[in-house]
């Protein structure tokens, strides 16, 4: 039962009712109206042969000194109109007191009358109805027309009477088209609905069933759109697209676990071994305390990085949007340099400073554009070969603030260059020469100019390394493309 409960069943049911109903409705008025036509019509029919043979007869009573003689001529005559139009006739002839049937069978018959008609015709009313007449074993229509008078003589009143089902026989004829057309459109709603829902309801079946995959752990699946342009196409392209993102998603978790997992083993292996050597005595008193320097060190290391890793999240939830205002990039950037001081010249560093000396104004989050500046600055210092020259620059071009930081030391290799941004990446220098770096430091960069909506680069070329970023001056609404 559950299955005809689905949106394909409503759909379906709701359509073909709706045709259904529409076509009883339809039908119901089309027959009313056809039905009240032509019994109106076939009625009028029936009084003007009425009056025709009421007519004939009075005239033949007139011009006839034997009535007799003219008895079977006039039922000639009027046979021939009875055998054409199925209709039976009663004449009242006043001089004899009898009904004249224009069919022998009628002469001599006992006719009871409706009290209606005798009412009518006592008025000079024409009556129509349906009455047996005493003599029919089932109701026949039945028009009558008041007496007519031609000097002396009066001859009727008379009566017309036929069949219901010859007088129906084209309303009969109606209601089989009617049907026949009814049946065909309820058939095409039938396919029509059908297939109409099917087409509906199956990239909902389908995407039901991806979703399924993805609580599995299956993030594969997708739905196929077949060219759909409509809501449900939207639909599946949406649909898509957060697949796709839930498999990005998912691979940068494992991605990130691995990254995370190893991290941690390395400094928490070191941690743990040189304490377990302290404690089971194969470190000796002497080397105690260089040993415990490298577990304070390596302590440090495991704080730091889960620093990092909170400071990321935080980035991640921001809503900068709404925290973007006007600061002076060129003064921070001066405080940048002022804080760096004692890491630089202990690598014995110079550095070409190219700073405006008026205020560069620009919109966004101070505390957190500053940081972007400490750790390139920082990135740079940390990579660059003793005694050379670090660049600090920073320019306005279409509206934008452009800050340059640049070391000299090895070259990075370029397909290596896109992934400087990447969490917990270190190229092969970084490993060797820096042993304390977590590999957060140009992740963090990225994430807070994502979240400025703004872009970083990174070159790397004979020896000369540069990263480049841009920042929205302030009063700029639409800044050009840089």
């Amino acid at each position: 039962m559950k299955r005809f409960k689905g949106i394909y069943w409503r759909t379906f049911t709701v359509t073909v009712g709706m045709v259904a109903l529409t076509l009883i409705l339809l039908g119901a008025s089309f027959f009313s109206l056809t039905y009240s036509y032509i019994m109106t019509e076939k009625r009028s029919e029936l009084r003007d042969r009425a009056e025709i043979i009421a007519q004939m007869a009075l005239d033949a009573y007139v011009k006839s000194s034997s009535w007799l003689a003219q008895q079977e001529d006039l039922r000639s005559m009027v046979g021939v109109a009875q055998q054409m139009s199925g209709t039976d006739f009663l004449i009242w002839i006043p001089q004899r007191g009898e009904f004249l049937g224009i069919s022998a069978e009628l002469d001599n018959q006992e006719i009871t009358l409706p009290l209606a008609l005798g009412r009518k015709l006592a008025k000079g009313e024409v009556y129509t109805g349906v009455s047996t007449l005493g003599f029919y074993e089932k109701p026949r229509a039945v028009v009558a027309i008041p007496a007519r008078t031609e000097g002396a003589v009066t001859i009727g009143p008379v009566l017309a009477i036929a069949e219901p089902n010859a007088m129906t026989e084209m309303w009969r004829a109606f209601l089989g088209i009617f049907g026949m057309t009814a049946v065909t459109v309820l058939l095409i709603a039938f396919v029509a609905s059908a297939t109409t829902a099917m087409q509906q309801t199956k990239p909902i079946r389908d995407m039901a069933s991806a979703a399924r995959k993805f609580a599995e752990g299956n993030f594969d699946a997708r739905v196929h759109n077949a060219g759909r342009e409509d809501e449900i196409g939207e639909l599946i392209e949406s649909f898509n697209a957060m697949a796709d993102s839930l498999q990005k998603t998912e691979q940068q978790r494992r991605e990130f676990i691995a990254n995370i997992s190893h991290e941690l083993k390395t400094p928490m292996t070191t941690i743990a071994g040189y304490a377990d050597g302290i404690l089971d005595g194969v470190i000796s008193r002497s080397e105690e305390r260089q040993y415990l320097t490298i577990i304070s060190g390596e302590s440090r290391r495991l704080a730091r990085l889960v620093r990092r890793m909170l400071d990321v999240s935080q980035l991640q939830s921001l809503d900068l949007i709404k925290q973007k205002t006007p600061f002076d990039l060129s003064e921070s950037m001066r405080r940048v340099l002022v804080s760096m001081e004692k890491k630089i010249t202990s690598r014995g560093l110079d550095v070409d400073v190219d700073i405006p000396e008026d205020p560069v104004m620009v919109l966004g989050d101070n505390d957190l554009l500053t940081q972007v500046v400490y750790n390139l600055l920082e990135n740079a210092a940390k990579f660059a070969a003793q005694g050379s020259t670090l660049f600090l620059g920073l320019a306005r071009q279409g509206g934008k603030a452009i800050v340059t930081v640049q070391n000299t030391g090895p070259t990075i290799p370029p397909e290596e260059l896109p992934l400087l941004f990447e969490r917990f990446h270190k190229s092969d220098r970084s490993r060797s020469e820096d042993k304390d770096g977590v590999g957060l430091g140009l992740y963090i960069v990225r994430t807070i100019l994502e979240q400025h909506h703004e872009k970083i680069t990174a070159e790397s070329e004979n020896g000369v390394t540069t990263f480049s970023f841009t920042v929205q001056l302030a009063g700029e609404e639409n800044p050009k493309s840089v």
